[in-house]
């Protein structure tokens, strides 16, 4: 031999390199490997060993598909994120009138209740239509982004380095790219060209960054209608958006923040306030992953819905000892009272209906009721329990229409206090 290797050596090393490069479909067609007991209990809710819920390797995942959107859009995920039945709302409501364009669209935008951050997607379906379709991503990216905002952010940080790197992440006409310091740390920005165009870059989370550095691809890929499947980063047209997007990203203190000016033209306020609040309220029902952040955002229902409960409890022995204590002849005339003057059938039999339905923390029909009452209510926030006697019962009948929506009034002031 002359020191070459053979024909067939160079066609298995050949093969075994095609094999080696990463399609995001035949890459997710292999079996997964077995968890971690990290990565087991992120995905439950518990925390882990370094005492938080979400891994690193859940933020990689979480941020790989959307970590290069420019900085104005990624914000505005971020916060809509957090509202995830909101979302789904928001995106059925899109596909349904979705031939409402510029002034059309921000007028009827303007009469829906949902948190002003998915109102503003309504201007992007792209990006509406992935986080619909993509629900568990979406919700467990608002549970990541409300219990770990800083290590969230580093992250992107991080996959954006590690774009640059890999040569895929450059300014084009679609976008601006720009590296600067901010608190003594160097961090790339993504920029629009022009504040009121947004292009939504589609790419392959499993290859844009380089090589994936888990043993299996991230896990949240959306490839809209007609995307053609290549490397680095593919842009739809642009969406003229006006001041819908106010969102903005403080990459030194690691902060979500607002235009004040966009955020009140578009949503026809007046706020001063230029930072992002979350509003329980436009949860909806929907539980928080972990046991801080519900606490965090919870607002005292879970207090008073035991509460609730704990004064139904009392009233039932009381009316069981006051019965045992009577002879038949008074129950007869204490029935033909009831039967007279109506009883107390706004608490009673009613009231226990509604402490079923009161109490519990942040998900389920608890969280339902609790939203119907919130909506009557203009100090209580998105999880107040239901109260006793009548106000109860009422609570119980409209948990239906509270878990389709009704957020009240809190459409137009968002999360912002």
């Amino acid at each position: 031999m002359n020191g070459r290797p053979s024909f067939a050596l160079r066609v298995v090393v050949t093969a075994l390199a095609t094999s080696l490069v990463v399609d995001p479909i035949v890459f997710a067609q292999q079996p997964p490997p077995q968890r971690t007991a990290a990565e087991v209990s992120a995905q439950s809710g518990q925390t882990t060993p370094s005492g938080k819920t979400f891994s690193q390797q859940d933020m990689d995942e979480l941020m790989a598909p959307i970590a290069l959107y420019p900085d104005a859009l990624l914000s505005q995920v971020l916060m809509a994120s957090t509202y995830p039945l909101e979302v789904v709302e928001a995106a059925r409501w899109q596909k349904a009138n979705s031939t409402l364009k510029d002034k059309a669209l921000e007028d009827a935008l303007e009469k829906q209740s949902w948190d002003p951050s998915v109102k503003s997607l309504a201007t992007v379906p792209q990006v509406l239509t992935m986080m619909n379709e993509k629900l568990e991503w979406t919700t467990k990216l608002g549970d990541a982004f409300l219990a770990q905002q800083e290590d969230l952010l580093k992250t992107t940080q991080a996959l954006r380095k590690k774009a640059d790197e890999a040569g895929n992440l450059k300014t084009s006409k679609e976008q601006v790219v720009k590296k600067e310091t901010e608190n003594s740390v160097q961090v790339i920005k993504i920029e629009q060209p022009s504040p009121e165009v947004v292009y939504v870059p589609t790419y392959n989370p499993a290859t844009v960054y380089g090589s994936w550095w888990y043993s299996y691809p991230p896990p949240y890929y959306y490839y809209p209608p007609g995307y053609a499947y290549g490397a680095g980063l593919a842009f739809a047209t642009g969406v003229v958006v006006g001041a819908a997007i106010w969102g903005g990203i403080g990459w030194g203190n690691n902060n979500v923040n607002i235009n004040v000016n966009k955020y009140n033209n578009f949503n026809k306020t007046n706020i001063s306030n230029g930072n992002f609040n979350h509003n329980a309220e436009h949860r909806k029902g929907a539980a928080y992953r972990d046991q801080g952040t519900a606490q965090k955002y919870n607002k005292g229902g879970d207090r008073a819905a035991a509460q609730s409960r704990d004064q139904f409890r009392g009233r039932a022995e009381q009316g069981r000892s006051d019965l045992s204590s009577m002879d038949r002849g008074s129950l007869g005339n204490q029935a033909s009272a009831s039967d007279r003057g109506g009883g107390d059938r706004g608490g009673g039999s009613s009231g226990a209906r509604a402490s079923n339905y009161g109490g519990g923390g942040s998900g389920g029909a608890s969280s339902r009721a609790s939203a119907g009452t919130s909506n009557r209510s203009s100090s209580g926030g998105g999880f107040s329990g239901a109260g006793g006697g009548g106000s109860s019962a009422r609570a119980a009948s409209s948990r239906g229409s509270a878990s389709r929506g009704g957020g009240g009034g809190g459409g137009r002031g968002g999360g912002r206090r």
